[in-house]
């Protein structure tokens, strides 16, 4: 489990993300790059790290889930995932 302050270290830069999700493509679009420097550094997209909903796990993530492997499979076989099943061949 992750600690509370790193989850919400992401949170706090998902936010700044967004506030200067406009100027960002405004300056990129003006070639303004000194403009650009001057936002802070964590309203950069590329900051960004995907982490699991429910644990906080940063490894392992699942996109199309937004969990991380572990407990997307201990979901999984529990049947708490609709339309997954286990792979038999």
């Amino acid at each position: 489990m992750a600690k509370e302050s790193i989850k919400a270290r992401e949170v706090k830069r998902q936010k700044l993300v967004v506030k200067y999700a406009a100027k960002r493509a405004a300056l990129i679009e003006a070639g303004d790059y000194t403009g650009l420097q001057k936002l802070p550094k964590n309203a950069s997209p590329v900051r960004l790290h995907n982490r699991c909903k429910l644990t906080g796990r940063p490894k392992g993530y699942m996109r199309q889930f937004g969990i991380s492997r572990i407990n997307f499979r201990e979901m999984a076989l529990a049947g708490l995932i609709p339309g997954v099943t286990k792979a038999s061949w």
